[in-house]
């Protein structure tokens, strides 16, 4: 094996007959890692155990073995090299109007400066490193540093609050913490460093924890505390280092980073992923969907994934899948509706953006924003293709991103010809499981681009739809969506608790070896997949995964709360909405007996309570007080039961439940506000 890559500039992966068998996919992915710099080639490209129902234990993984490299030199060492430093690696444009420009080399020697930093902090190897930052060049640098010295990331969204920053720093048992003084937000600079320091309290080593230092960038200017010796200035720290550093290479298996994501018990889990596999995942997943199919058209492109950094989404396609390809790509501070609707517009007219990837809840708010459609005086022309991710895209918003956003993109008749990615895949998987290809907007390809479906698994991958027992499902038939072979890019375990990794993922299909993605599906005759959404009891807020088990925990820990069932409504902006059925205590029903301000006043309050504990994305649309929740005997709330009343729906048996009594109790309430409409509970079983 050549150790020294093809450029991904130059590789024509489009071409790329896709694997049948078990053998073929092997060397697919053998010919995918060589897309890569490897300082050791690797001598088997991959070693799987299957899951073992005996133990407990999930799949063990290994991909690429023997083999040796370090991502941040993928992602920018080597393209300098190749004698494209003066190349945009990133336009950045904050949220006040800033912006910025950074060259492969400019990046090159900010990462290094990071490393060095780093180092001299007592950063190492394996070491954690928890980065808690908004949209900004250095959360990339930072990002990149950890790699590059091999430390372990882990981004957390600056929305979230510092209990769910607590949480991580603790799990991870992170030596450092990476923060700022404050972020921009919808036009104010909204103070982050408080959380941080609520975050961290308990954690620093005089508690018995393990966090040494908090790295601190001044973005706003905001007022902060300060702790000597454990608090330091990113521009003290950071920026007087050298610039120059010479990187180690790491086992292909060396964990990467470390993704967050809400499962059904409430407690996240820390999804670690590794480096070989998981950036080989990501760099052909960008190429095969996002970059030119040509590749001497690709240069002079620019990508723009519109995800918070802190999501595996950004994770894959702004920072390791981009810039292992060596793409020019836009990084965007602020929210889309500031100071103007027309923001996202004006970047990608600036930056002259080829391919737009977002999701599906922001494409609905801009439909709401420009009812007539987006003005002619933005320059839309550069757009190549739009790809959407976070939940599947409906039917309306599809065809309204292709008449909009694709509005000169058209074909000989004059039809909208803009491609259309609508992916599907999981931090879990790591990269795209499931996508339309981009020449499917041609017809002469065969196949065909479909509003609301998610398409066919990528190349390397394979999908069943499968009942229970797991049987294939006939076409249009709801089932369960299942990944039936490994991919590299998928996480290897859950940190700290490996048997979770088991029950969440692995038990269910385990002896058919198979990974059950959680999400219900149906597939049609063609091969194509449409995702019908959650098959658990997690919530999918704007593309923000939440568990309904989370947001309970944050309800009772009020005190007028004494139990709560959450669930998940649709929501014509945000894709889904939480609804919180709360049994108010004693006292508080007392208050607000006989006096409905008290009740607004309470449920305002406990809508800011599960905001202060979890994060303002979690707290729920609506609240309704009830008199108890319905449980099955096992008492497990019914959830799925708690969003048939409140959307009037046709109800599902029942007769498991502990207190079914309570059923037709909750649908008056559901129909007196308004919630629910006629029939009753009973007709409509």
């Amino acid at each position: 094996m050549n150790t020294a890559a093809v450029h991904p500039l130059l590789a024509d992966v489009h071409g790329w007959p896709d694997p049948q068998t078990d053998e073929d996919r092997l060397a697919f992915w053998a010919r995918t890692a060589e897309l890569l710099d490897w300082d050791t080639p690797w001598e088997t490209v991959r070693r799987w155990t299957p899951p073992n129902p005996q133990t407990r234990q999930g799949p063990e993984a290994a991909w690429f073995e023997e083999g040796r490299l370090n991502a941040a030199v993928n992602c920018v060492d080597r393209h300098v090299a190749a004698g494209r430093g003066d190349t945009v690696a990133l336009h950045f444009e904050g949220e006040p109007g800033d912006r910025r420009d950074v060259t492969y080399a400019q990046l090159q020697e900010e990462v290094s400066r990071a490393a060095n930093a780093l180092t001299d902090l007592g950063i190492g190897p394996g070491d954690r490193v928890v980065i808690y930052l908004p949209v900004l060049v250095e959360t990339i640098v930072i990002t990149l540093a950890c790699a590059r010295i091999g430390a372990v990331h882990s981004l957390v969204f600056g929305g979230f609050s510092a209990e769910a920053l607590k949480f991580r720093v603790e799990d991870t048992g992170a030596k450092l913490l990476v923060t700022t003084d404050g972020q921009f937000r919808r036009g104010t600079a909204v103070p982050v460093k408080a959380n941080a320091d609520a975050a961290v309290a308990e954690a620093g080593v005089n508690n018995g924890g393990h966090l040494e230092h908090v790295l601190v960038i001044r973005r706003t200017g905001s007022e902060i505390s300060w702790t000597e010796g454990r608090d330091l200035w990113w521009h003290e720290t950071v920026e007087t280092a050298s610039p120059v550093h010479s990187p180690e290479s790491f086992d292909a298996e060396h964990d990467l980073f470390i993704m967050y994501t809400s499962g059904t018990t409430g407690k996240p889990k820390g999804l670690v992923h590794t480096t070989g596999g998981y950036l080989t995942g990501a760099l052909y997943t960008y190429l095969r969907l996002f970059a030119h199919p040509d590749p001497a058209r690709r240069e002079g492109e620019v990508h723009w994934c519109t995800a918070d950094l802190a999501w595996v989404t950004a994770h894959t396609y702004e920072i390791y899948g981009p810039l292992s390809a060596g793409a020019t790509q836009v990084i965007f501070e602020g929210t889309p509706n500031t100071p103007h609707p027309g923001r996202h517009f004006e970047i990608i007219a600036r930056h002259r953006v080829s391919t737009y990837y977002t999701a599906p809840t922001l494409v609905r708010s801009l439909m709401g924003w420009f009812p007539e459609g987006i003005p002619a005086e933005y320059d839309l022309s550069s757009l190549r293709l739009a790809g959407t991710v976070g939940e599947a895209v409906n039917p309306e918003a599809w065809h309204w991103i292709r008449q909009q956003l694709g509005r000169d993109a058209r074909d000989a008749e004059g039809a909208p010809a803009l491609p259309m990615v609508d992916t599907w895949w999981q931090s879990e998987t790591g990269s795209t499981v499931l996508s339309p290809r981009p020449e499917d907007a041609d017809p002469a390809t065969g196949h065909r681009l479909k509003p609301g479906w998610a398409g066919r698994a990528m190349p390397g991958t394979a999908v069943a739809v499968v009942d229970e027992s797991g049987e294939p499902v006939a076409p249009h038939v709801q089932g369960n969506i299942v990944v039936t072979t490994p991919i590299p890019s998928a996480a290897r375990t859950v940190w700290g608790d490996p048997q979770r990794f088991y029950t969440s993922y692995w038990e269910k299909y385990a002896d058919r070896g198979w990974f059950l993605a959680g999400d219900g599906a149906k597939i049609d005759e063609d091969g194509d997949v449409q995702i019908l959404g959650r098959i658990d009891d997690v919530i999918n807020i704007s593309g923000h995964r939440l568990s309904t088990i989370e947001i309970e925990s944050a309800l009772v820990s009020h005190p007028d709360v004494v139990e709560a069932g959450v669930c998940p409504v649709a929501d014509a902006t945000t894709g889904h909405a939480a609804v919180a059925f709360v049994v108010l205590s004693a006292g508080a029903q007392a208050r607000i007996a006989d006096d409905a301000a008290a009740e607004t006043e309470l449920l305002s309050m406990l809508r800011a309570h599960v905001g202060e504990v979890i994060g303002p994305v979690a707290k729920p649309r609506t609240l309704i007080p009830v008199p108890e929740v319905p449980k099955t005997r096992s008492g497990k709330i019914m959830r799925r039961l708690l969003t048939q009343l409140h959307d009037g729906q046709k109800l599902g048996d029942t007769t498991s439940l502990q207190n079914e009594p309570c059923v037709p109790v909750i649908d008056e309430i559901c129909r007196a506000r308004g919630t629910a409409q006629t029939p009753t509970a009973q007709e409509r079983r």
